[in-house]
């Protein structure tokens, strides 16, 4: 056992030779630099583990959460012009709640749960938002009553859940609700550019505010959009390759 001490020692020792905080004992220095390697080893598995989990924890809950998101879409679709939440945006909310009390009940730190609802308000900010400017039977003002009403109930829950937990995940909603805004705004006949791109909707795009003006309808009266100065304003800062490219006013889940 001294040899095998006295062999480390010296192979260690010409590492550390300038160093005047080492023990006068092989043994000592032994324990002191090998003891490093399995912390350091260990502290990176625990980082690794701890990622994979919150990477699972995070797409099941959008698994979760993406049918329900589609039945309020289509909830809509199928003749409901009822503006209050209905059973589908009720459903979203108890699936927030069930996570909320998983994550709180294990002692997870705040900071992670901020994180998981962050990434989760923003994944259905994309869907909402999408929805909004994909599909014309969507971008209507009825349709704007009905989304509004389930951002509403949004908002209470992160207001229920307190910001300590939730912090700004409800920014990650600002498109969708500024779009809301445009789709159940009076008069858009006559709002000017700057009403629309200051006022209302100033964290849209050009390509974006083109394409919900020029997708909106309004199934009751037929109400008009835009005036044609303010489509041809927007239409001028569209870039030609990008003008009717999906991809141009579409917006990216960035939640993975």
């Amino acid at each position: 056992m001294t040899l095998i001490s006295n062999i480390k020692y010296n192979g260690v020792s010409q590492s550390f030779r300038s160093s005047s905080s080492l023990s006068s004992s092989g043994i000592d220095v032994v324990q002191q630099v090998e003891a490093k390697y399995p912390a350091l080893l260990f502290k990176q598995q625990l980082a690794a583990f701890v990622e994979k989990i919150y990477g699972i924890l995070r797409e099941n809950m959008k698994n979760d959460l993406s049918p329900l998101l589609s039945s309020c879409i289509k909830e809509h679709q199928t003749g409901n012009d009822n503006s209050e939440p209905t059973g589908s945006w009720l459903n979203i909310i108890e699936c927030l709640n069930r996570y909320f009390k998983i994550l709180k009940e294990n002692y997870v730190p705040p900071v992670l749960i901020r994180k998981v609802f962050n990434q989760t308000f923003q994944y259905i900010n994309a869907e909402i938002f999408n929805s909004l400017i994909l599909q014309k039977e969507c971008c209507t003002f009825n349709n704007g009553e009905y989304v509004k009403s389930g951002l509403a109930e949004l908002e209470v829950w992160c207001t229920e859940a307190t910001e300590e937990y939730i912090g700004p995940s409800l920014d990650e909603l600002n498109y969708s609700k500024q779009a809301v805004s445009f789709l159940v705004s009076e008069k858009k006949d006559e709002l000017s550019y700057d009403d629309l791109t200051n006022d209302i909707c100033p964290v849209l795009s050009s390509q974006q505010l083109y394409r919900i003006c020029t997708l909106y309808s309004d199934e009751n009266d037929n109400a008009k959009s835009v005036s044609s100065d303010v489509t041809s304003r927007l239409k001028l800062l569209m870039t030609d390759d990008t003008g009717d490219d999906e991809q141009s006013y579409m917006l990216e889940d960035n939640s993975r």
